[in-house]
């Protein structure tokens, strides 16, 4: 490749690589010293550090597949979710200060997936299960159980604090009014 036209290359791919969010993760930290209130958090542009892989077993009864896929696995019917690294979602509701239910699909806020700061991981805000058992976390999403193995436990929330910053928010307080 010629001298002039690697120099082409690099300078686009710097280019490319500088109109790019930078994403950090969303710490504990972070939001105690932003002090977000819910309506700014909902706000908030988060993003998926890993993939998220959600599976349970589909029988004909009682499956409804809409957005998920089905496929067999070992001679069984798995319904099966992915959610990939860098998909965008927000912020649903907070059901505690430290809990956040955030949804990855459009339009559709009963399929969420709860995040909370892990103090193994610097309070990151990683991926929520209602235990994890032989390496397997049960999940509810869309308000039936599903699966999801290790590896979508180190799935953490990011976001770009560029672009967070650029949001001005106009706040006041009240004094209280007498007679």
């Amino acid at each position: 490749m010629k001298t002039s036209n690697l120099i082409i290359v690099f300078g686009i791919l710097l280019l490319a690589s500088a109109c790019s969010p930078r994403l950090t993760p969303f710490t504990q930290r972070l939001y105690e010293e932003n002090a977000w209130s819910d309506d700014e958090l909902q706000r908030i542009q988060f993003y998926l550090s890993d993939d998220i892989k959600l599976y349970r077993d589909a029988t004909e009864g009682t499956s409804r597949i809409e957005g998920g896929k089905i496929r067999q696995v070992k001679g069984r019917k798995v319904e099966e979710v992915v959610i990939p690294e860098g998909t965008p979602g927000v912020l649903v509701f907070s059901p505690k200060d430290d809990r956040f239910a955030v949804s990855f699909e459009d339009g559709k806020d009963e399929r969420y997936l709860m995040f909370g700061p892990n103090p193994k991981a610097g309070n990151r805000y990683m991926l929520l299960a209602k235990e994890w058992k032989r390496k397997k976390g049960q999940i509810t999403y869309e308000g039936r159980t599903f699966y999801c193995d290790a590896e979508s436990a180190y799935a953490a929330l990011m976001v770009d604090l560029k672009r967070i910053k650029k949001t001005k928010v106009k706040r006041r307080t009240a004094e209280g009014r007498r007679l």
